[in-house]
């Protein structure tokens, strides 16, 4: 069990040791000194690829890390799965973030066009019911589907969609 308070901490007590502040540090990685005394205080943890930065920074492991204390030891194609799972992770993250955009931005579009059809004199005609339904109707699918995304439930729908492909291929 992986314990924030104490991987806090650690991380602290490293950043100290190296004498640079929670600001030098935010800098060095391009996350907020906010993000560092969250870290540190064992609120949250840094992202994956940033903890593997981190003990690249403060000449640790990962596992090192994770454990708070100096005295593990990592062989290096233990890094190299570690840098690779961090690739990976990153790779999904963006995939995921792009498929958010383009939602919303299709949501948005779709909601200007709502909105613009009154400027083209197309009120009170069937083709404006349907178009400002479609319009709506794909306004509010986007809504909702990015509010399932981003809740925890995406996990859950994501481990589903996995298994349901899996049986299609056995």
């Amino acid at each position: 069990m992986i314990d924030q308070q104490s991987i806090g901490a650690f991380l602290r007590e490293l950043r100290q040791a190296q004498g640079i502040t929670q600001e030098q540090l935010a800098a060095e990685l391009g996350v907020s000194n906010r993000s560092v005394s969250r870290w540190e205080t064992g609120r949250t943890m840094p992202d994956f690829d940033l903890l593997i930065e981190l003990a690249k920074r403060y000449d640790v492991s990962v596992d090192e890390l994770l454990a708070a204390e100096r005295n593990s030891s990592m062989d290096t194609q233990t890094e190299e799965s570690l840098y690779r799972i961090a690739d990976y992770t990153n790779n999904e993250r963006d995939v995921f973030t792009k498929r958010l955009h383009l939602m919303f931005l299709a949501g948005i579009v779709a909601f200007a066009i709502y909105f613009g059809l009154d400027w083209f004199g197309m009120i009170d005609t069937p083709l404006y019911d349907f178009i400002a339904g479609m319009c709506l109707g794909i306004c509010a699918g986007m809504l909702i589907v990015g509010a399932i995304f981003t809740s925890a439930y995406a996990g859950r729908i994501r481990a589903a969609k996995m298994r349901l492909l899996h049986r299609g291929q056995a």
